[in-house]
């Protein structure tokens, strides 16, 4: 017997949503798209994601990391 394809779709966004690695990245995102929105409001423009990604990896992700594997 075969799930139909509706089936595994939903099993798998369930699966998706359920899945410890996703809230992670979910949560990482959240943090550099924040990061992100405060220093373009210092720069007084749009500084993009790539470098908001890069400057909060270099200054803030294995604090945040540190912080959050601390609380669990």
């Amino acid at each position: 017997m075969r799930m139909s394809d509706e089936h595994k779709n939903i099993s798998g966004d369930e699966l998706l949503k359920n899945s410890t690695l996703y809230r992670e990245f979910l949560a990482e995102r959240e943090e550099i798209m924040r990061h992100k929105w405060i220093e373009s409001e210092k720069a007084g423009c749009d500084i993009g994601f790539e470098r908001a990604l890069t400057d909060w990896i270099v200054k803030h992700r294995s604090k945040w990391r540190r912080s959050r594997h601390a609380a669990n």
